[in-house]
């Protein structure tokens, strides 16, 4: 591009011709009062498709110009050169071929021995990406008029482009926004800085037919005909604001449901965000709009081989554009492990076969069909992240493909909400397994006791002679006895209540382990069965650092399971063992045992054995020792055969307790 600060040049002198011949742009010298072309270059005519100077004049090169130039445009055009020295414009123009083009025009103006001369530069400007963009893309001068618009922003609108050129960039904006509007727009022009627009607040546009929907809104500034231009990118964010919507809604359903899990899933739906920029393939607009998309874009040629990639692609993906462009193909930075699932797929779909290569990824955007999918990005570094892709294919004017256009979201946070959301549902579906178990068993296990309190309390009521003192004594036991199972009932319900939230401290000291147990044991020698005896046995050192009272519980809960699965007069055997690293502790019965499946599910809430169906219980003792061994660092381990009994086996480490 010649040097717009040039204001002098010798049309007769060979050294600027020289120059002006070996341009790249086309140049072209006119006299303003005849209109005659004196000169012009060979890229000039090259554009028109002319063969020489004498066969070119001002009146066809307004012919090729695809909107005319009325007598007032070109009044206009003076003016600003008389004012500022240059006007430019961009133009479409058709060469005498029929090839259309976009062209960027700066014309000069020069005085040359009393003659005063137009230096026209022509510079082609490429506008795939402006006119093919799923992005809706806006041009608006210092005046706040709609200069320019693609085809996708004015289908978003519902107008056809003569209806909004010319008009206040307002008539896009619902009209209780107006007056703010006007107050930012002003603002803006006098800030020459890049940026979103309504930043932290909610943005609406309004369609030709008065609907409105939410949109977010990048503004850049861009010269043009010594003004200063605002480019507007326009994203319609209805979809994305639906979407947050039947998000909140099941976050809502969820609240209701587990209470517990409201600020997690609250948190995790205001962490979605989700924006979405598409590539516009213009030179001119080129950098304001591939550096200013929050999104990966990428473009390649017919062979796949990369032409453009965007800032957002390179911050994302590691690489350096000068390190694919022209050299590489999208599948350097594809997970490989997908293309053999994603070939099966698209095989099976167009009933062919497909191959590995770049036709895995284009095949159906040149068949204009719908080509979005989720695929896997592998970063420079090997780190993947997954994405959801856009391909849609370039064509020319003859509606032949020459390239395509990818653009990829980084989906990682909707993928982590996803799978916060899918765990939400699995505990809340557990949680509701567990409700109907716990109000199954409640409703069971209570029931025998308050029977049996029912039914002595009324027997006691008739024993109203001195000579019935027995029998009440017999029916105030079986009601205080009644009231300890209650209790016990009760006891594991909130010590699982607490394992779950916490709530249960390890306070570990030193303690004789062989003196502890010896207590425990002649603590509960009275709840046994007749003539149940409990035998034990320790070997190596007393003291250890444990949590007493928690081991205490572990004890008492495997005596009780010991005494409850075994006949009277069956012994219960403890053994335990201290050798300076571990301690282990061993509870043993010969009761009716434990079948290889039911051991399985041992430890697991509420489950009872197949064969301990008529014996009262939780189901919760052995799920609250395993859960007190897990706070203790412990392990736990069950040996059990049906009819022989069960030996409860738990073995600690000393030096971490």
């Amino acid at each position: 591009m010649i040097d717009s600060n040039i204001s002098k040049i010798n049309i007769d002198g060979s050294l600027s011709f020289a120059l002006l011949d070996n341009m790249r742009e086309g140049a072209a010298i006119m006299e303003r009062d005849s209109h005659k072309m004196i000169y012009c270059n060979k890229a000039y005519l090259h554009f028109f498709g002319i063969q020489s100077l004498e066969d070119i004049d001002i009146n066809l090169i307004c012919h090729l110009r695809k909107n005319k130039c009325s007598s007032l445009d070109i009044q206009y055009q003076e003016a600003v050169i008389e004012k500022k020295g240059v006007f430019t414009e961009l133009v479409e123009y058709t060469s005498v071929n029929g090839t259309p083009f976009f062209g960027e025009v700066k014309k000069r103006l020069y005085v040359q021995n009393g003659v005063t001369y137009y230096l026209i530069i022509l510079a082609a400007v490429e506008k795939s990406f402006f006119e093919i963009s799923s992005l809706g893309i806006l041009m608006v001068n210092n005046k706040g008029e709609i200069v320019s618009a693609n085809p996708y922003l004015l289908n978003q609108f519902g107008y056809s482009k003569t209806e909004v050129i010319g008009k206040q960039v307002e008539l896009l904006i619902p009209s209780r926004y107006h007056e703010n509007h006007k107050k930012k727009k002003r603002e803006f022009l006098h800030d020459t800085s890049n940026r979103s627009m309504g930043t932290g607040r909610d943005l609406f546009a309004i369609k030709k037919d008065g609907t409105e929907f939410p949109v977010e809104v990048s503004l850049a500034h861009y010269p043009s005909d010594g003004d200063q231009y605002v480019l507007a990118y326009v994203l319609d964010l209805s979809v994305r604001k639906r979407n947050e919507t039947e998000l909140k809604e099941m976050n809502d359903m969820l609240e209701s449901t587990v209470k517990s899990r409201t600020v997690d899933l609250s948190s995790a739906l205001r962490k979605l965000e989700s924006s979405k920029k598409e590539l516009q393939n213009t030179i001119a607009f080129q950098k304001a709009l591939l550096n200013n998309a929050r999104a990966i874009i990428v473009s390649v040629d017919t062979k796949g081989i990369i032409q453009t990639f965007n800032l957002e692609a390179e911050r994302n993906l590691g690489y350096k554009a000068a390190e694919l462009i022209g050299k590489h193909t999208p599948q350097i930075y594809n997970d490989p492990i997908l293309t053999p699932e994603k070939t099966r797929e698209l095989s099976q779909e167009f009933q062919k076969t497909i191959p590995e290569s770049m036709e895995l990824f284009y095949a159906n955007a040149c068949l204009s069909l719908p080509n979005e999918n989720e695929w896997v990005y592998v970063r420079k570094d090997g780190t993947k992240f997954p994405v959801l892709l856009n391909i849609s294919a370039m064509r020319n004017e003859n509606g032949l493909v020459i390239g395509f256009v990818g653009v990829a979201l980084d989906i990682s946070k909707t993928k982590s909400i996803e799978d916060e959301l899918h765990r939400a549902l699995d505990k809340e579906k557990e949680l509701s397994g567990l409700k109907s178990r716990f109000v199954s068993m409640a409703s069971h296990e209570f029931r025998t006791p308050l029977s049996t309190v029912l039914s002595s309390a009324y027997l006691i009521e008739k024993y109203t002679n001195a000579e019935d003192q027995a029998k009440r004594s017999v029916h105030l036991q079986r009601v205080v006895s009644s009231v300890n199972m209650l209790t016990d009932i009760l006891n594991d319900f909130l010590s699982v209540g607490k394992i779950e939230e916490g709530k249960i401290q390890v306070r570990p000291s030193s303690f004789d382990i062989r003196q502890h147990v010896l207590s425990i044991m002649d603590e509960v020698k009275n709840n046994l069965k007749k003539q149940q005896q409990l035998f034990y046995n320790h070997y190596g050192a007393t003291d250890v650092l444990l949590d007493s009272s928690l081991l205490k519980h572990i004890i008492l809960n495997l005596i009780s399971n010991a005494s409850k699965f075994s006949s009277e007069g069956s012994p219960i055997e403890i053994y335990s063992n201290c050798n300076g690293q571990y301690i282990t502790l061993s509870v043993k019965d010969h009761g009716i045992g434990i079948s290889r499946e039911d051991q399985q599910h041992l430890m697991e809430r509420f489950f009872r054995g197949g064969n301990a169906s008529n014996i009262q219980g939780t189901g919760l003792g052995l799920h609250i020792v395993s859960k007190y061994v897990e706070l203790l660092d412990g392990t736990i381990a069950c040996k059990s055969e049906l009819e022989k009994g069960t030996e409860i086996t738990m073995k600690f480490n000393l030096k971490t307790t």
